[in-house]
């Protein structure tokens, strides 16, 4: 898998999970079904840029690279 891919899926959940988000809450703040999390979070399918966008908005992260960048 595309290491694009990988740290996307885990930067999402790493930021959702430091706001205390279940998948279906952060769903509801950025206008998507919870399974949409799901399937972003496990790698199963690839985010539009709105997607990714909106996902940066409702986590709060004031880039969208934030959700693209290598962890350390």
């Amino acid at each position: 898998m595309d290491p694009v891919h990988v740290e996307f899926a885990a930067n999402l959940r790493r930021h959702r999970r430091r706001l205390g988000l279940s998948q279906e809450a952060l769903a509801e703040l950025c206008d998507l079904h919870r399974t949409e999390i799901s399937l972003l979070e496990r790698r199963k399918r690839s985010p539009r840029l709105e997607t990714i966008a909106n996902l940066a908005r409702g986590l709060q992260l004031s880039s969208v690279c934030d959700l693209l960048e290598a962890q350390a």
